[in-house]
């Protein structure tokens, strides 16, 4: 639960962080030099984890181009960082949803019950929806949050078929360096090679700060500590605290972007606290008094 917590606080106040970079470079250079670095220099440190070479493929792919290309872009115009941290969780509904699908695995009452409740916390945000928000944007981060799902599904699987606990630190720096060469093709492709070096030569230090924390403290920690909670416990039980999320990521955008915080995104938050405890503290509390 503690780390469950310390996760979605740094993926919350990321969203803040993301925007201070997106001022320096375009959105798929910064995707591509987050999993760059990543995985180089750290897979000359770590072995490559048991299982299939398509797990890292898949896995990189699905992380570095479907959901961070496509949130980088939404957050550069389309979408403020507190939306974007509430529409990112929908991937929360796709990963509980993919696993009952694929591996069987149940959903509580009361995990249901927390669920409809922090999602109906979402709705009242969705519902207060105004100019800092496009229909490109909600696309782009609806999107992302599916392959945020897939990813999730994936780092399942290839654990269950290791048949072993698998390395999470070495599985995300090799997976992540197959997410380079398509994020590489992209910003070129999008970009150019001038905009590229022209953005790389004239980047501000806290441009650059933004992509180290991109790469140590949301990938290298909050990724990895996300997987490895996801091979150990059902998605049911480890998902939800995701809600969490545009709770930071609200607060961090309104403190530190001046993003309005009106009444109903606070009750709102409200709801989403009380989904995230209903479906996830209860459950695990009444664990422990079972075994007791």
């Amino acid at each position: 639960m503690g780390l469950a917590f310390l996760i979605v606080f740094v993926w919350g106040t990321n969203f803040v962080v993301i925007k201070t970079a997106l001022r320096d470079f375009p959105p798929f250079l910064l995707a591509l030099m987050r999993f760059f670095f990543s995985a180089v220099p750290f897979i000359f440190f770590f072995k490559r984890p048991p299982g299939r070479w398509r797990w890292l493929v898949v896995y990189g792919v699905l992380l570095g181009v479907g959901q961070f290309a496509l949130l980088f872009l939404a957050l550069r115009a389309d979408m403020s960082p507190g939306l974007a941290s509430l529409v990112i969780q929908t991937q929360v509904f796709f990963t509980i949803g993919l696993s009952m699908m694929l591996f069987h695995e149940r959903a509580s009452r009361i995990a249901l019950a927390g669920l409809v409740l922090a999602a109906a916390g979402l709705a009242v945000i969705g519902w207060h929806l105004d100019a800092s928000i496009t229909p490109k944007g909600v696309v782009l981060v609806l999107f992302a949050a599916f392959f945020w799902a897939c990813a999730n599904v994936v780092v399942k699987k290839a654990s269950r078929e290791a048949g072993a606990r698998i390395d999470m630190l070495a599985f995300v720096a090799w997976s992540s360096l197959f997410a380079a060469p398509p994020l590489a093709a992209m910003t070129l492709a999008v970009d150019g090679g001038p905009a590229v070096w022209h953005a790389v030569m004239n980047a501000r230090w806290d441009g650059w700060a933004a992509v180290a924390w991109q790469v140590i403290g949301n990938t290298l920690f909050a990724y990895v500590a996300w997987s490895w909670l996801l091979t150990r416990y059902d998605a049911a039980i480890v998902v939800p605290w995701a809600l969490l999320v545009p709770v930071f990521g609200m607060g961090a955008s309104s403190l530190l972007l001046g993003e309005a915080l009106p009444p109903w995104k606070l009750a709102a938050a409200a709801m989403v606290i009380g989904g995230v405890a209903v479906g996830t503290i209860i459950p695990i509390l009444r664990t422990h008094r079972r075994i007791r």
